[in-house]
């Protein structure tokens, strides 16, 4: 026991020192939790009173409003007495009173024994007294009749309930207004108010949407109401509208129901406050540990970073507000065949072509002063462009650059990442895909002429006949003995027949010849009928052969498209082709006819359509039909309709094909139509404006 006495007596000093700061610790949260509880306690009292406050100036509005509205119907009631008017007179100015004020359900005219001489109801709703009759709901009237002639001024009624049609029923109030002319009594006029409609045009709909306002008795009786929801019963106030010969209690009740312990901002923030003290000791020492990880996890970020640049095949180049390099990745120096220290720091890059490199150097300048559109692509994203580099060797090639604004941690623009991507052999590869592609469509073409090679042997067998017979003629009459001069005006009739035979076979080899011969791709501006005129002739060729009618429809003034005059000419002529096949087997001679027909679908687009008369298209021929190498026909390649929407795609239009109601007298139809961008005044302009927005606002290399 005498050993633990030490131990004993130095624990009680460190013993006592804890309960000192275990009650100071306490003291502090009593006094905390003091404070808080007063805060909220007085915060929910203000905002009580407040509420109670606003309700009690509330209903202060609206009584005044009703005493207002009540007093402003009695002066029009009165207006009506006026130059004491004749009835029917009296009648109109009463319904326009009516029509004026939906509070006021009925006006009567009364003799001096009280009794109805004329009646006017009010237009908003059927008439009141329908289910009891006036008389049997007349006493609270004549009592306030009999009290306005004692007074010499309108009195109004005791309020009573008037059931109405459907189970329903309105509380009203009457004031009568008594009639007197040089002293003697002539008369009286009453009007019936609704209690409910009273409220409802005086008070705001701001206030309905929160509060509940009603008439109520002495007992609490509600005896009309009106407001978008129930009163929750916490904030009320009562008000005393007397009236002449009446009293009428009306009661305000707010929805609002108790404060909330947390009533508004100031509390919740006072609160959360405290519990923050209570936490901040706790987030320091986790905030020490998350920044000593936070640290590693960056220094891995970046290595992972580094690593990944360097893997790249994509280029990296960053440069500052002032155009100089700043980071070069390793993939970007094998694109171009510089080490990173020989780029980076300069303003004038060695891959830049010496032919072109003050061309970048102003455009760069441009940009870097804001002058263009520096800030217009701070906002951007991202954009991208097409520009040429050297290679160090000499060697130019083609790189497709995405560029993007450059911003520090503070958001503050500090300069430009590029991503650069070799596309040499891409541009190699679309070089070599169209001159593939234009060596085919000159096949097709030419495989065209070929399939009509017997047509124009046939076209061309007529004028050469006509030449030879022509010929043996005038040789036949120089023969048979010396010109006289009808030998010699035959002889020249013949000469004429000849030269105009031989022209025509000439028309039909030229028209063959300038559709065979290959033209470099131009797009340029026609008009429709350039286009079909073109082809028309071979068109018309085929269609003897065959027995089809060709017709044109074309609309007035004609469209202006912006097209390849020879490809487009090539699918016009492989479509009409197509369309007098079609109609050769299956169609009847009356029936084979074909149409050309020209549209302005769009003001950016002009449609063009071949119709044709035969069987159509079946439903798996139509899958395929734009398959290259499908054909229905032995001897076709199964390539014109495959070149014909590559070539229509190409000039950004569609080519499709559909099937045309049948007209009367007729059979269906099969379109095949396609869209060439029209040559129109606002395509002009946005060109006009494009290439001016080139000079303004050069891509950066």
């Amino acid at each position: 026991m005498t050993t633990d006495t030490p131990d004993g007596a130095a624990d009680a000093p460190h013993s006592r020192s804890r309960r000192r700061r275990a009650v100071l610790w306490g003291a502090l949260v009593a006094l905390l939790l003091v404070a808080q509880t007063l805060l909220v306690w007085l915060t929910i009292n203000y905002e009580s009173t407040r509420a109670q406050e606003q309700a009690e100036s509330t209903s202060a509005g609206i009584a005044a409003d009703v005493r207002q509205t009540l007093s402003r119907d009695l002066q029009n009631l009165q207006s009506l007495l006026w130059n004491d008017p004749a009835l029917p007179q009296w009648r109109d100015d009463a319904a326009t009173l009516l029509r004026r004020h939906p509070e006021m359900l009925r006006i009567e005219r009364r003799d001096p024994a009280l009794q109805i001489v004329d009646a006017v109801d009010s237009p908003f709703q059927a008439p009141v007294f329908t289910r009891i009759a006036r008389a049997d709901l007349d006493l609270d009237t004549e009592v306030a009749c009999t009290t306005a002639v004692r007074h010499a001024s309108p009195v109004y009624s005791r309020t009573y309930f008037v059931p109405l049609p459907g189970g329903l029923g309105t509380e009203v109030i009457d004031v009568c207004v008594p009639i007197q002319q040089a002293g003697r009594l002539t008369g009286f006029m009453a009007a019936t108010f609704a209690l409910s409609a009273v409220l409802t045009e005086s008070t705001s709909p701001q206030v309905l949407r929160g509060h509940e306002v009603s008439f109520v008795e002495g007992d609490g009786t509600r005896l009309a109401r009106v407001g978008m929801m129930r009163g929750a019963g916490v904030y009320v106030s009562e008000r005393l509208i007397d009236l002449p010969g009446i009293t009428l209690q009306m009661r305000l009740d707010s929805a609002a129901g108790t404060p909330r312990l947390i009533p508004n901002l100031v509390v919740a923030l006072v609160l959360g406050l405290s519990v923050a003290l209570g936490v901040v000791v706790v987030l320091l020492v986790r905030d020490v540990r998350r920044r000593a990880r936070a640290e590693r996890a960056l220094a891995e970020s970046l290595a992972f970073r580094k690593a990944m640049e360097d893997s790249l095949v994509t280029g990296l180049r960053a440069r500052d507000l002032q155009g100089r390099v700043t980071y070069v990745n390793p993939a970007f120096c094998q694109m171009v065949g510089f080490r990173a220290d020989e780029m980076v720091g300069l303003t004038e890059p060695p891959y830049w072509p010496p032919e072109l490199a003050d061309e970048y150097a102003r455009r760069q300048a441009t940009r870097l002063r804001g002058e263009a559109h520096g800030e217009r692509a701070r906002q951007n994203a991202r954009e991208g462009f097409e520009t040429t580099f050297q290679h160090k060797n000499g060697e130019r090639f083609a790189v497709l650059i995405f560029e993007a604004p450059l911003v520090d941690g503070t958001g503050r623009h500090t300069g430009w990442m590029s991503a650069v991507l070799d596309v040499s052999d891409q541009r190699r590869i679309e070089e070599i895909s169209r001159q593939q592609q234009e060596r085919l469509q000159a096949t097709a073409r030419l495989a065209t002429v070929g399939e009509m090679a017997s047509l124009l042997s046939h076209e061309l067998n007529q004028p050469l006949a006509a030449i030879a017979s022509y010929a043996a003629g005038s040789l036949n009459l120089m023969q048979s003995g010396p010109p006289d001069a009808d030998t010699a005006a035959l002889l020249q009739q013949a000469a004429e027949r000849i030269a105009e035979q031989a022209e025509r076979a000439g028309r039909v080899i030229k028209s063959v010849h300038d559709f065979v011969r290959r033209r470099e791709q131009l797009h340029e501006s026609l008009r429709c009928d350039i286009l079909i005129d073109a082809v028309l002739p071979l068109v018309r060729l085929q269609a003897r052969k065959s027995g089809t009618r060709v017709e044109v429809d074309m609309p007035q003034p004609l469209p202006r498209v912006i097209c390849d005059r020879t490809m487009v000419e090539q699918v016009l002529l492989n479509l009409t082709r197509n369309g007098i096949q079609a109609m050769e087997e299956h169609t009847p001679p009356t029936q084979r006819e074909l149409r050309i027909r020209v549209r302005q679908s769009h003001p950016r687009w002009v449609t063009f359509s071949v119709i044709d008369f035969g069987p159509g298209v079946s439903p798996d021929v139509a899958q395929r039909l734009f398959t290259p190498f499908f054909t229905t026909r032995k001897e076709g390649m199964g390539l014109g309709l495959s070149l014909c929407r590559t070539v229509i795609e190409q000039h950004g239009g569609a080519l499709d094909f559909g099937t045309i109601a049948p007209a009367e007298g007729a059979g269906a139809a099969t379109e095949f139509r396609f869209t060439l961008p029209a040559d129109t005044a606002e395509r002009k302009t946005a060109a006009a404006a494009g290439a001016r927005g080139a000079d303004v606002e050069p891509t950066l290399p």
